[in-house]
């Protein structure tokens, strides 16, 4: 199982890496995330899914703590998200003892959908907006 686990992790992010992320990050109402490289210290961007409840940002990773944004964060939770086109800082809390899965209900069908598809190690993250 872990074998197909690590091959599905590197087609989906590879895929991700080369095509899905370029042409993504030039739709100008894509949801962005914005984290500080751990290593480079430089910006990196993801493209993501999730949904604004209130003054928080809530979204699934669906490679958990291979992800890594997720990585990033845990070096400095510090982050911005492009949304609906306008750039927002804020704070990123990894919910560990959350149900990712029951949580991908609460969010956008088609992204959910997607994650659930190709995720391996699901793990909620809620991203406090200042």
């Amino acid at each position: 199982m872990a074998g197909r686990r690590d091959l599905q992790h590197r087609l989906v992010t590879t895929f991700q890496r080369h095509i899905a992320n370029p042409i993504s990050r030039r739709m100008g109402m894509q949801t962005l995330l914005e984290t500080t490289g751990r290593i480079s210290g430089r910006p990196r961007i993801t493209p993501l899914g999730g949904r604004r409840v209130g003054d928080s940002f809530w979204f699934v990773s669906e490679f958990g703590e291979r992800s890594q944004y997720i990585r990033n964060i845990r070096a400095d939770n510090r982050v911005r998200l492009r949304l609906h086109g306008h750039w927002k800082s804020g704070v990123a809390h990894i919910m560990t003892s959350d149900d990712a899965r029951s949580r991908l209900k609460e969010l956008p069908r088609a992204n959910s959908a997607a994650v659930r598809a190709v995720g391996t190690d699901l793990l909620t993250v809620r991203v406090d907006l200042n």
